[in-house]
């Protein structure tokens, strides 16, 4: 199979990609249309997460827009952040990073969002009042959240063959 060495430099070109594949697929999932409703076959509304967030605010839901942005946007993003940084500084105290300390805490919102979006999804097709389709911005909001667990288990596990 791989020697030591090959091993590390694929394991370094994985995280590479993983992070860059993240960092897009954020960006793209909170600005491309989550999904679509169409009601009677005539009227359509597509909405993306950060015009939801706005569209809440707007209508005087601001603790509701606060909670979405924290929880679709801002935990993310501070996932990803801390996951770049610890990259970029290496092993030099593996286990000890902020990372560690924080994953556990944000990884248990990273999917919520992606779960309500199913939730509506479901409960508008049910209803028979309208359509609703899943949209670029729900799958690439996704793929960013898998791949930072990916990245976050990648490094997991080097932690725990240091240890």
């Amino acid at each position: 199979m791989f020697d030591v060495g090959k091993e590390a430099i694929v394991v370094v070109w994985l995280k590479a990609l993983l992070l860059v594949g993240a960092s897009i697929s954020f960006a793209l999932g909170v600005s491309l249309p989550l999904m679509r409703f169409e009601s009677f076959y005539v009227f359509s509304t597509d909405a993306s997460l950060i015009e939801v967030i706005v569209s809440l605010y707007v209508d005087g839901d601001g603790v509701l827009a606060l909670l979405v942005g924290l929880v679709s946007i801002v935990f993310p993003l501070i996932k990803l952040v801390l996951l770049t940084a610890e990259e970029i500084a290496g092993e030099a105290q593996p286990g000890q990073g902020a990372l560690t300390r924080l994953v556990p805490v944000l990884s248990k919102w990273s999917m919520m969002d992606v779960l309500l979006v199913a939730i509506v999804i479901f409960a508008t097709k049910s209803s028979g009042l309208a359509q609703a389709f899943t949209q670029p911005g729900l799958w690439f909001y996704a793929g960013s959240s898998l791949a930072v667990a990916a990245l976050s288990g990648l490094n997991a596990g080097r932690f725990a063959r240091k240890a």
